[in-house]
């Protein structure tokens, strides 16, 4: 099988790819850059970012896929536990939809649980989060979030890409087409995923690169079987025969590249080295049973579990190996009936390893050069949804929480604020747009400046909206 790859490697050789390609010396430099640029894992966007200097490097997302509640975790209301019961005032709910709630007048809830001030900040967490409270004067906290959609989908297609419609780059195809990669053999963008099953499904759109050249899309890594498929080569096939199979296949590709110009048959060369690469550094990267008994004691990890303090661990592993984007999604927040069997399984699944990652970032020397986003696509209402035991809350885009930690972030803050019943956003509000222009800032990018021109229009992360919100940076 070998000799007859290497039999049709040499019937596309050099000679007949320039013959063929019949543009003489250029074709010769296209070649060359091309087998630079893969070699490179990183080729060259033509950007000219970053515009400034950075404060971070590189981004852990910690998507908590389903919305939690802001109420019950980071934005106590003590007039919800006052009012327990009683009919939500109508003039604070007027002409809005609901997912579920079909009542037109729905009845407060107040949280079960204890909020307490931490550390010298004051910051105020739930006693949901008791690990995430010993970093409380780690985290910048906004309590002021509003989106534009209160169903799932657009809203975390909005909170990834900035616009609720399929077809528009996440945010971390958008750091690689900017940034590039700062590792050859691993993507920029890789995504983990846990937790419970449900009717949610995670679409790949999410993180996907719309419009932006296809090698800038996030990576799924899996957590169970091969973390990346076909990163093994199939039984009886060695590396060697690999080899010879991809170089033939990149001739070909580049031959076809020289007669029609198509970008997306470059990024296809690209991803052909990539992928080779990768069979050589995934298996390393993820075998989670090389890190010290002290380290899994911390993040709570067992080598080969399916969890989300396992992929925590899998996150800094990758940020220490140079990826510039690593994002979380951990399934299972919406909680629309027995929320408080939800949100206290949820938070025991994320809360400690949400702190050691912390912890173990800063005692590595790479939080002052990372930074940590939390949040979901929106919070919870105020309300209850259903009765007694079974009582939930439902979508809620008006008013939620995230937190912000690590490089260039102001720690030990808290950033504006929802209304008495915690429905809307009233001070010092920040809208997705304006997050998403932050976190460029962070990275040395002006978001207004990074654009891609498709179709006449220059599009961006923030569309035509946006504000860096300076109270938050350091």
């Amino acid at each position: 099988m070998s000799e007859s790859l290497r039999q049709l490697g040499n019937a596309v050789n050099r000679r007949a790819f320039l013959s063929q390609a019949g543009t003489g010396i250029g074709a010769a430099a296209l070649s060359s850059l091309l087998a630079s640029d893969a070699a490179a894992g990183s080729p060259s966007t033509g950007t000219g970012v970053p515009h400034f200097a950075p404060r971070a490097k590189r981004v852990i997302y910690l998507f908590m896929s389903g919305g939690p509640s802001h109420v019950d975790l980071f934005d106590p209301k003590p007039l919800l536990t006052a009012r327990d019961g009683e009919p939500i005032p109508a003039e604070l709910i007027r002409n809005h939809q609901f997912a579920m709630i079909k009542s037109d007048q729905p009845k407060i809830k107040g949280s079960p649980y204890r909020f307490a001030a931490h550390g010298e900040s004051g910051n105020v967490v739930s006693s949901l989060l008791p690990h995430l409270a010993e970093e409380a004067d780690a985290l910048a906290i906004v309590r002021s979030l509003h989106t534009n959609t209160f169903n799932h989908d657009p809203a975390v297609m909005f909170m990834n890409t900035g616009d609720v419609r399929f077809g528009r780059p996440a945010m971390g195809a958008w750091l690689s087409y900017g940034l590039g990669s700062e590792n050859r053999d691993l993507p920029g963008f890789v995504v983990l995923a846990s937790g419970v099953n449900t009717n949610q499904p995670l679409l790949e759109a999410y993180w996907g690169s719309g419009f932006l050249p296809t090698h800038h899309q996030g990576v799924q890594f899996r957590n169970q079987g091969q973390p990346v498929l076909y990163v093994k080569n199939p039984e009886g096939l060695d590396d060697r025969v690999r080899r010879d199979m991809i170089d033939v296949i990149n001739e070909a590709n580049r031959m076809h590249l020289a007669d029609v110009g198509d970008p997306e048959i470059r990024t296809r060369i690209e991803q052909y080295e990539m992928a080779y690469r990768m069979q050589m550094s995934v298996p390393e990267l993820t075998d989670l049973s090389t890190e010290a008994a002290a380290t899994h004691e911390l993040y709570g990890t067992q080598p080969g579990q399916v969890a989300f303090s396992n992929n925590c661990l899998l996150a800094r592993r990758l940020i220490e190996r140079g990826v510039r984007f690593v994002q979380l999604y951990h399934k299972g927040w919406d909680s629309h009936a027995t929320l408080q069997n939800d949100h206290e399984r949820q938070c025991r699944e994320t809360d400690k390893p949400i702190a050691a990652l912390l912890s173990d970032l800063r005692q590595r020397g790479l939080l002052e050069d990372t930074l940590i986003i939390w949040g979901g696509e929106f919070g919870r209402t105020p309300m209850a949804q259903g009765q007694g035991a079974g009582y939930g809350r439902d979508h809620h885009p008006h008013g939620f929480t995230m937190w912000l930690a690590g490089a260039g972030v102001r720690a030990g803050t808290t950033h504006g604020s929802t209304d008495e019943f915690g429905y809307f956003a009233v001070e010092n509000k920040v809208h997705v747009h304006d997050l998403h222009a932050t976190v460029l800032h962070i990275l040395g990018i002006d978001h207004e400046r990074l654009v891609y021109r498709l179709r006449g229009r220059d599009f961006r992360l923030t569309d035509v909206h946006g504000e860096v919100v300076e109270d938050l940076l350091a």
